[in-house]
């Protein structure tokens, strides 16, 4: 055998071992989910990079839920080395609260997990209460309220800008049900027709849904908040008038005594 072929070859496979063994040690895997609390019916977005991409190799993502898996698939990496997949947090396999872990496996041996908590239905806490709202010289009123993801803290009035502020602690992404009394707050339109509230949490405006239609004692309306939000101001086109409809009736019935009294005093004829 000719010496140099064989040491070529040997060399060749130094290379290529080399090379195999460079690839392997810096290959990175990363994986993260877009939020680190979901409840049932959620969707949860897996995404991360790898390093080096692989050829048509996809990566392999599993969710594991005390060790026992609850779900599997194989991702297409994209060619800048990323990926993305979508799970919907539901179905028979998703019972359990707790931690849960996904883990995406590239290659051989190329491993990153990733952690979040999940909570079922069953275990979601709606807190449905009534909150008395200092009024000032009018006195108090109730909001009735229900809560997820969070607890109320206070309730305000801001008579400068109209607005009830709710201040909340926000454990997680959730949603909060107020039923407003027309009484003492409202956004209205001149010709006495509902108008849009402004709603704004930590300074930032958001959206709101609005239920029931008509006209009722109260506005029911739905705001959602994420977590670590604080304060929600509610502002319409008063709060707490200082001539609510009874106010005004009295008023006038006391004008009205008023002109009669003038009127016998004085023996006027109108």
């Amino acid at each position: 055998m000719d010496f140099r072929i064989f040491y070529g070859i040997i060399v060749l496979l130094a290379i290529s071992t080399g090379t195999v063994n460079a690839v392997a040690q810096t290959l990175e895997v990363s994986v993260q989910t877009d939020d680190n609390n979901y409840d049932e019916g959620d969707t949860i977005v897996i995404s991360g990079n790898v390093s080096i991409v692989v050829g048509n190799t996809p990566i392999t993502l599993q969710l594991f839920s005390e060790g026992n898996l609850i779900d599997i698939a194989q991702v297409i990496v994209a060619q800048d080395g990323s990926y993305s997949h979508t799970v919907i947090a539901e179905g028979p396999l998703w019972k359990k609260s707790g931690n849960y872990t996904v883990r995406a496996s590239y290659g051989d041996g190329n491993i990153a997990e990733a952690e979040f908590s999940y909570s079922p239905k069953s275990a979601v806490i709606l807190t449905t209460e009534n909150f008395d709202v200092d009024a000032g010289s009018s006195g108090t009123f109730d909001v009735k309220y229900t809560i997820k993801g969070g607890t109320v803290k206070d309730m305000l009035i801001d008579e400068e800008i109209f607005a009830l502020i709710v201040q909340i602690e926000s454990t997680d992404e959730g949603v909060i049900t107020l039923e407003l009394p027309r009484e003492f707050i409202g956004a209205e339109k001149q010709d006495g027709k509902d108008d849009k509230f402004i709603i704004l949490i930590d300074a930032i405006e958001v959206d709101y849904d609005e239920s029931g239609s008509g006209y009722t004692e109260s506005r029911t309306i739905t705001i959602n908040f994420e977590r670590g939000d604080s304060d929600i101001e509610i502002i319409g086109t008063y709060v707490i008038p200082e001539f609510g409809a009874i106010t005004m009736m009295i008023l006038i019935v006391g004008i009205m005594v008023t002109v009669l009294v003038a009127r016998n005093k004085f023996q006027i004829n109108i």
